[in-house]
């Protein structure tokens, strides 16, 4: 398969939330095609795990601690990185649950948009400029959301910070056009349901049968980068591009038909969106 001309041996590929599921997965598929991967998660067992799994591979693997929510520490993380060699891939992919829906402390608002929205913020202000300037291909993946697309009730701090990530890479995207006319290219994977450690800490511990594999959804984003794709829409074994198109069509309908916020959920518009997931709307 072609590869996005950003995936070159000895180029450093930066993982945000790189310790376990995409990020791990992503590590190790570029890792493989030979570069140099620098991981960053909050410190312990699990970050210092990764690195040695990546090592025992063959992969030329750093691990560096980090909060994302520190803009001292991702300054450090990219001193390093600069240290290892030319940056080719950021993956801002940490992210958090939030919880506790629209009136859940200040607190849980604090640190999901934090880590979510903020960490991605911080990346790349600080990595994109040197990206522009070094006059290699190059290419910036901010791990989203569908919940950020469709904004489902419950967890609505995640929510919002994952419907800010969206407008946040594609602001990104066009920024780069004028700056690079698309030598360094901006990618949203928006990944469908996928068995990581959020799953796990609801208390699932298998995979269920619906879910993709953090290894499939690294290779669907590798396929959308390379295909040049910026919205990377990942399906899973449950819900396939036909129905997410369906869903998101419906949502934006809610603005041109004047329907109430979040129809899909609304009770006086149940059966109209039933038809139209029917295919009779």
């Amino acid at each position: 398969m072609t590869s996005h001309p950003a995936i070159r041996p000895g180029h450093v590929a930066v993982i945000t939330g790189g310790a376990s599921g995409i990020g791990l997965a992503a590590a190790q598929r570029l890792g493989a095609a030979g570069m140099k991967v620098l991981l960053a998660d909050l410190p312990g067992e699990a970050l210092d795990d990764a690195r040695s799994s990546l090592a025992a591979e063959g992969i030329d693997a750093v691990a560096q601690p980090t909060d994302v929510r520190v803009r001292d520490e991702i300054a450090t993380l990219k001193a390093r990185a600069d240290a290892l060699g030319p940056v080719g891939v950021l993956l801002s992919n940490a992210g958090r649950e939030g919880g506790g829906g629209l009136f859940a402390g200040e607190e849980v608002w604090r640190r999901t948009l934090d880590t979510n929205l903020w960490g991605a913020i911080h990346c790349l202000q600080l990595f994109v400029p040197d990206m522009i300037a070094a006059d290699l291909p190059g290419a910036v993946i901010c791990t989203g959301s569908k919940q950020g697309i469709t904004l489902p009730p419950g967890d609505t701090a995640y929510n919002v910070s994952k419907a800010a990530l969206k407008a946040l890479t594609e602001s990104l995207s066009h920024e780069l056009v004028g700056a690079t006319s698309g030598r360094v290219s901006a990618h949203l994977l928006i990944p469908g349901f996928t068995y990581t450690g959020f799953t796990r800490r609801r208390g699932v511990e298998q995979k269920p049968p619906g879910a993709w594999t953090p290894e499939q959804v690294a290779d669907f984003m590798l396929a959308g980068m390379a295909a040049g794709d910026f919205y990377i829409l990942c399906p899973d074994n449950e819900v396939d591009r036909a129905i997410d198109i369906r869903r998101m069509r419906w949502g934006f309908g809610d603005i041109l038909e004047n329907r109430p916020a979040l129809s899909r959920w609304h009770p006086d518009h149940a059966d109209a969106f039933r038809r139209w997931m029917e295919g009779d709307g």
